[in-house]
């Protein structure tokens, strides 16, 4: 993993830390924890991440709102078409407390990870191709998945994932924006 370039994927970043400094501005004493502060920028988890693992490769911290891990699955593939020989996508969301929480629903924390290579490896379980397309997007058939991939921005990745686990290939639409989906073919890895 200490060799792995990075894409880290948030809808939100990290909710406690924008609840506490929106408390304390919010107050009379407006100073800030410089701790605090250093934890609410986005690529925190990225600079986190780095350190637990030693890793000195580049990283890229992404926030696209509920289109997150689309945007996230697109930078990984553009820097593997740009020449990088691994990266490592990190997608995730995580709950904000009230009053945030009436703004921002998400009801605890959801977290998708996989390594994306160029050319295929032993472990390999497919080949993805992605585009953007206006075809609506795929909702899932077990109204459990369904629920979690509608209420988790990360949770966009289920319909891939489905496919992934299946191990049948076929063509998955994922939500990305509001005018633009995200059309991923997976060819299964024999």
């Amino acid at each position: 993993m200490r060799t792995l370039p990075t894409v880290f994927t948030s809808s939100g970043g990290d909710g406690d830390n924008c609840h506490e400094i929106c408390v304390t501005l919010a107050s009379g004493d407006r100073q800030i924890s410089p701790t605090r502060f250093h934890n609410s920028v986005h690529n925190a988890a990225a600079g986190y991440w780095s350190i637990a693992y030693g890793c000195t490769e580049g990283s890229t911290s992404l926030c696209a709102g509920d289109a997150s891990f689309g945007a996230g699955l697109l930078e990984a593939l553009a820097q593997l078409a740009c020449g990088a020989a691994a990266v490592l996508l990190l997608a995730y969301d995580a709950d904000y407390p009230p009053p945030l929480h009436a703004k921002r629903p998400i009801p605890d924390a959801f977290g998708v990870a996989m390594v994306l290579t160029p050319r295929q490896r032993a472990s390999s379980l497919a080949r993805v191709d992605a585009e953007l397309t206006d075809l609506a997007f795929d909702r899932l058939p077990d109204p459990a998945l369904e629920d979690l991939r509608s209420t988790f921005p990360a949770a966009r990745s289920l319909p891939m994932l489905r496919l992934l686990a299946q191990r049948t290939g076929g063509s998955a639409i994922l939500e990305y924006l509001d005018v633009s989906r995200m059309q991923v073919q997976l060819e299964p890895c024999v």
